[in-house]
């Protein structure tokens, strides 16, 4: 029950979070799709806080992480291992973990893994069709 509330207010905490472009992204091709890194030139404004169109961005703080019992989680909850082939989906506990079927797999190894795990009861990301 409280993770079901967790997730909830992460999802709210996300809608709100800005989008945290590195400096000087929208100048230089190769930053557009780089993660943040902070600014440390001595007189960078978005350093500082101050001036410019630099003065409303806000820098990656604390505060906007997630709660921390339901990090790295998927959205439906369920924490999500990497399966290769059926063998993988043996050590699965079905109550918290959920498969992501590898982009590596064949067709032939995907339906074998997606018929085990609806055997057992496993819930599938990412099945085929």
């Amino acid at each position: 029950m409280e993770h079901k509330r967790l997730l909830k207010v992460r999802r709210r905490q996300k809608a709100r979070k800005p989008e945290f472009r590195r400096y000087c992204w929208n100048k230089k091709l190769r930053l557009r799709n780089k993660s943040w890194r902070r600014p440390r030139g001595l007189f960078n404004k978005l350093r500082k806080r101050y001036g410019g169109k630099w003065s409303g961005r806000i820098p990656v703080n604390v505060g906007f992480g997630s709660p921390k019992a339901v990090r790295g989680l998927h959205p439906s909850g369920y924490e999500e291992v990497l399966v290769y082939n059926p063998a993988d989906l043996e050590k699965i506990d079905k109550e918290r973990q959920a498969v992501r079927i590898a982009s590596c797999v064949g067709m032939k190894k995907r339906l074998a893994i997606e018929d085990k795990a609806k055997e057992l009861g496993i819930k599938v990301l990412n099945p085929s069709g």
